[in-house]
């Protein structure tokens, strides 16, 4: 989803930061969270960096078609260039080589949100004497490693 890319861009930029390291905007490039846009990505991403080490993916959809350029451009996976992906679908498991990917905690997530949800519903004051507050919950992820990287 578009939000939850916003996030790990921005988890990114500040995990650089952190590091002391600085932000490349030529390293990240907007993706679809489809196959034919890990295609497109990736292809933009040897453009402006033909030596790049590493690629981490928005999706393991996107990863998918990443790969299938790295490879076409003689890259290998991960002694060339390591890929990682995001999601943790049954791709990641059945790529060559598995893919190393993050797992969000989905059942975690899917409880929080109906908490908050029956939460709002149980709230019986009028919506005009409510005060609107954004909330925001972090649950942690894993980084589940395989062979790409």
């Amino acid at each position: 989803d578009v939000y939850g890319a916003q996030q790990r861009v921005a988890g990114y930029r500040q995990g650089l930061l952190d590091a002391g390291r600085p932000v490349d905007d030529l390293l990240i490039v907007p993706g679809d969270f489809t196959e034919e846009g890990g295609r497109r990505a990736m292809t933009l991403l040897l453009e402006r960096c033909p030596d790049l080490d590493a690629v981490f993916a928005g999706s393991d959809v996107m990863a998918a078609g990443a790969r299938q350029v790295l490879r076409e451009t003689g890259r290998r996976i991960p002694d060339d260039v390591a890929l990682i992906g995001y999601d943790d679908s049954a791709i990641a498991r059945h790529m060559e080589p598995p893919l190393t990917s993050v797992r969000q905690p989905i059942e975690d997530m899917g409880r929080a949100m109906t908490d908050l949800l029956l939460g709002e519903i149980a709230d019986r004051r009028p919506a005009t004497s409510r005060t609107l507050e954004q909330r925001q919950l972090v649950l942690p992820a894993e980084l589940v490693v395989r062979a790409s990287s």
